[in-house]
């Protein structure tokens, strides 16, 4: 098929790294893998940070209004396509484009990673979420990534068709590379971001000053707009324990976590966490909270430990277990390759892609 792929919050071109962006560049090769034509429809982002950008609303349905004039032009008479794939709209993030286009080429409309909350019926971003139940219910088929998601979307429009696809990853460069764990190296790889992301660096700071006296050293790969925020968090710590390596290329990330022992972030507001999959292809066992998504790609107990939600006590105790103890540590370990290597591989969610596309839209 000939397909429009459109990601309103990140377009697979974005320039900014962020699991937003791997996943849709992810999901782009999957669809090319099984034969597929994929064409970014649109490089427009959507994107309203808080409730109150009414503004940037009429601006982003004005511009939407252009590119759909556009795309309609660019892509007539035997160009027209046979399918439009939205990757994750939501309230901060609505699809302008697909359902307008989808109508006019008479072709199906695929949505994935949707989410839906009641709770954000305010200001622009109700408007947001009205768009989005008629998506919803109006897709071919709405493809949902956990079990969390698709659970708030039937709540929202029973009528809509959904299919669960778990999360996945290229384990290929991780696997190139041969665990080799230095003792006591933690990991964490992780933007700096105001929000979620910030949060959850602040929760394992404190988590961390609970295990001082352990001989542990943390890696830290992440740069962004909260970097002093982040370093002032485990500014207490003594020299030598926290390494600040900035944003690697992914190349350097494979290679960085084949050297670490676990890999350690809670996860505060996480959809899912792809660098929980990426760290456990490489090999490393996961502390993280059982938050959001997080227990859909780290299992507790096989892959890695996952403690109560703000328990920071848990959290410290959960990374001292797997210090102190290197038969479970690697245990989890090797099955965390397993796992993610194995269990949620491009080439696995490529025929889940084939068959949910074949019995929804063909």
């Amino acid at each position: 098929m000939k397909i429009l792929f459109y990601s309103p919050l990140k377009s697979p071109n974005h320039p900014v790294p962020s699991g937003d962006r791997l996943m849709a560049r992810l999901i782009v090769r999957a669809l090319t893998s099984l034969g597929h034509e994929v064409s970014i429809a649109s490089e427009m982002r959507s994107f309203m940070r808080s409730a109150d950008m009414r503004d940037a609303l009429k601006a982003n349905m004005a511009n939407a209004a252009d590119e759909i004039e556009r795309i309609a032009s660019e892509y007539s008479g035997s160009s027209v396509p046979d399918l439009w794939f939205t990757y994750h709209p939501y309230y901060k993030a609505p699809d302008l484009l697909g359902p307008a286009l989808s109508q006019h080429f008479g072709i199906p409309l695929v949505n994935a990673e949707a989410s839906y909350s009641s709770r954000r019926n305010i200001g622009a971003w109700e408007t947001s979420q009205e768009l989005l139940i008629g998506s919803l219910r109006n897709a071919a088929v709405n493809l949902c990534f956990t079990r969390r998601d698709r659970d708030g979307l039937q709540a929202a429009v029973p009528e809509a068709r959904l299919e669960l696809i778990t999360p996945f990853i290229d384990s290929e460069p991780y696997l190139q590379c041969e665990p080799a764990p230095e003792p006591g190296r933690l990991i964490t790889v992780a933007m700096m971001r105001p929000g979620d992301k910030l949060s959850s660096y602040m929760a394992l700071a404190e988590s961390l000053s609970l295990i001082r006296h352990l001989p542990w050293t943390l890696s830290i790969a992440g740069d962004g707009e909260c970097r002093e925020e982040v370093e002032r968090a485990f500014a207490a710590f003594e020299p030598g324990r926290i390494e600040w390596l900035g944003a690697l290329p992914e190349e350097e990330i494979a290679e960085l976590l084949s050297r670490g022992s676990v890999f350690v972030w809670p996860g505060h507001g996480e959809a899912y966490g792809l660098a929980y999959l990426e760290a456990q292809a490489a090999g490393l066992p996961v502390v993280a909270e059982a938050i959001a998504g997080v227990p859909e790609v780290v299992e507790h107990g096989r892959t890695g430990l996952l403690t109560a939600p703000g328990d920071r006590t848990a959290f410290a105790e959960a990374i001292s277990d797997l210090l102190c103890d290197n038969q479970s540590r690697q245990r989890l370990a090797g099955e965390a390759r397993i796992f993610a290597t194995g269990e949620r591989s491009i080439s696995g969610a490529a025929e889940s892609l084939r068959r949910i596309l074949d019995i929804c839209v063909r």
